[in-house]
């Protein structure tokens, strides 16, 4: 087994609410998520990005506003709706809790 075949699908899973969070504090042009989950170290390329750019917006969390560029074509700028912060409030709750557990079982498997 690989470490970064289990590495890759841990960032996967929480890839959703790493955006998300990003999100939280302003729209965002595509670029700039990319930008700031690399330097996060949280490797993404745009091709795993728009997909799920789309499902978070076809699911009501993520709206968007087109803004004119003076760099070339109109940005697509996402935000999150209010059923998005709300959803965010809930995986903040979700991981805060997944957190808790892991270092329980951590703390746990070093008084062994």
């Amino acid at each position: 087994m690989k470490i970064e075949n289990t590495t890759a699908q841990m960032r996967k899973g929480i890839l959703e609410y790493c955006i998300l969070t990003i999100l939280m504090r302003s729209a965002k042009y595509t670029s700039d998520i990319i930008g700031e989950l690399k330097d996060a170290r949280m490797i993404v390329v745009e091709g795993t990005l728009y997909p799920l750019l789309t499902r978070l917006k076809n699911a009501g969390l993520l709206s968007y506003r087109w803004e004119e560029s003076t760099q070339g074509p109109p940005r697509k700028y996402y935000e999150l709706t209010e059923k998005g912060t709300t959803f965010l409030g809930e995986l903040d709750a979700s991981w805060d809790e997944l957190v808790n557990a892991v270092t329980v079982i951590k703390n746990n498997s070093q008084k062994l």
